[in-house]
């Protein structure tokens, strides 16, 4: 990602609904999923500020390794002021692990990012024990794709047919595929597809090329408002798969054969 989408997210984290929508959601539907299991190992792959650690370490074991991933040395300093010290850098092309080290591997709104996902979800697999978890979080569909996308460097927005292909090319069964932010789609999607259209009527030299979805003040009260409709999802989300919604998140497991 850019330097300023980095900013954005180490301000942000804890106040926007999004971040605050996106933890509640996918450590729920991951706490639910695991039930008694406890991971022994985590790598949280392309953890940027590490946002997540803490909550990935209270659903592992007491003593239990979590091990933050990216591109960036500022990320894994980040990470090391949290309190996890044990950052790797890494592209995701070629993981400085050896085969079966880890029992859970999250990618939270990362794998958009990397050129070859196939590529990198093979070297999940290689990674992951057997009978092992992955986590992934994406942004979907292709035609919502803004300056958002453009400055956080992603390289595509996903269906949820392309990413169970991205898990099965790598020889991952997977368990759940569904969509999230469903409740608040409805209002996000004419949102964006307004910011989409006032991108092409302004001339490129007139649209701030670092500002993004995240730009926009927010008073407090709404943000909490936000968050609360983006949770009230997770209910529904720990019993079926939701057919629409902003992103996509999915988990697969590594066969124990």
């Amino acid at each position: 990602m850019e330097a300023t989408a980095y900013r954005q997210f180490l301000e942000l984290e804890k106040t926007h609904w999004w971040f605050r929508g996106r933890r509640t959601v996918y450590l729920g539907l991951l706490r639910d999923r695991l039930r008694d299991e406890k991971p022994r190992r985590v790598l949280d792959l392309g953890c940027g500020m590490g946002g997540f650690l803490s909550g990935l370490a209270d659903l592992s074991e007491k003593d239990a390794r979590i091990v933050p991933s990216d591109i960036s040395l500022e990320s894994l300093a980040q990470c090391r002021e949290r309190g996890f010290p044990d950052g790797v850098l890494s592209s995701g092309y070629t993981l400085p692990f050896a085969d079966g080290s880890f029992d859970l591997v999250c990618m939270f709104d990362a794998i958009e990012h990397i050129p070859d996902d196939a590529r990198v979800m093979r070297e999940v697999a290689r990674v992951l024990k057997p009978g092992g978890r992955v986590f992934v979080s994406v942004p979907a569909y292709q035609f919502l794709y803004a300056n958002n996308d453009r400055v956080a460097q992603h390289q595509r927005r996903y269906t949820r047919g392309m990413l169970r292909r991205v898990f099965e090319q790598a020889g991952l069964t997977v368990e759940r595929n569904s969509h999230t932010n469903v409740f608040l789609f409805p209002l996000i999607l004419p949102l964006v597809l307004a910011i989409k259209v006032w991108e092409k009527v302004k001339r490129a030299e007139e649209v701030d090329a670092d500002h993004t979805n995240l730009s926009w003040p927010i008073p407090g009260f709404v943000h909490s408002a936000l968050h609360a409709v983006f949770a009230a999802e997770l209910p529904f989300s720990r019993r079926f798969d939701w057919p629409a919604g902003h992103s996509i998140m999915a988990l697969a497991r590594k066969s124990a054969g």
